[in-house]
């Protein structure tokens, strides 16, 4: 029987990191408080009538007199990871292995793709969909070439769809075809979200019966969100940022994988 292909995609701060990937050390690097400078971002937006996303990314750039490609990258070293993501990817792909799935990893973030490059988790990713720099000759960033905010990431649930995974390559994503030639069918699809920013990416995948998950740390805000999206309905399950072996995410993905396997084996009966 053949192999069935599902799509897990994370959101990256406070999904399978701990809080926002600039706060680690980039921001730092340049002399600011990351307070300061996230309030700084809301002033500039507001004044300006600016995409959050575009705002920060201009900011970052300006503050840091030229961010390069090399910089940028190095600061995947210092990002820190939720307990179990180091070896989540591995346990994961493997009990799906032994269930005849095949997993594709992806992020869906609006954080920067340089610095995810940079993790020791890079690796275990088809396709890292992020903010990124456009680069001058000497590897300097000029301008966004890339900018992914909440409504934004919704397009690349589709490019996974439908396997179009380059992000210039508009006219394949749009060009029509029959749902036997799709890559990965939206309801073998896994979200997982922490906050309001995923709802976008969560209502997509809810409304054509893939699954959600709404991952929450130990704190009254994040535990609430986390619950508030589970009684909306805006996402199917919720649990404990800790992807270590027999937690509750874990369970969760594993009870997905088998769901999905077991449509794949009535739909071969017919």
């Amino acid at each position: 029987m053949k192999k069935t292909k599902m799509a897990f995609m994370y959101d990256f701060d406070k999904t399978l990191s701990p809080k926002d990937m600039q706060e680690f050390h980039l921001i730092e690097s340049f002399g600011s408080d990351p307070s300061d400078f996230w309030k700084e971002v809301d002033e500039v937006k507001n004044l300006n009538k600016m995409d959050a996303i575009s705002t920060y990314m201009y900011l970052m750039n300006e503050k840091a007199k030229g961010l390069t490609y090399e910089q940028l990258v190095a600061e995947g070293q210092y990002i820190k990871l939720f307990k179990g993501v180091d070896t989540w990817f591995d346990r994961i792909n493997q009990y799906a292995k032994e269930h005849n799935i095949e997993i594709e990893h992806y992020i869906i973030s609006s954080g920067l793709t340089e610095i995810i490059k940079g993790t020791s988790i890079a690796k275990f990713f088809k396709k890292i969909y992020a903010c990124s720099y456009f680069y001058d000759e000497q590897n300097v960033a000029k301008w966004p070439s890339r900018v992914v905010n909440y409504t934004t990431k919704t397009q690349y649930i589709f490019r996974i769809h439908k396997g179009i995974l380059d992000e210039s390559n508009d006219i394949d994503l749009n060009r029509w075809s029959s749902e036997d030639k799709k890559h990965i069918p939206y309801a073998n699809m896994v979200y997982i979200g922490d906050g309001l920013t995923d709802v976008p990416c969560m209502k997509v995948i809810n409304q054509y019966h893939g699954y959600t998950v709404a991952v929450y740390q130990d704190n009254p805000n994040s535990i609430a969100t986390a619950e508030e999206l589970v009684a909306k309905n805006r996402c199917k399950f919720k649990a404990l940022a800790d992807y270590s072996d027999n937690t509750m995410m874990e369970k969760i993905a594993k009870k997905i994988i088998n769901d999905v396997e077991a449509k794949a084996q009535l739909e071969a009966l017919k």
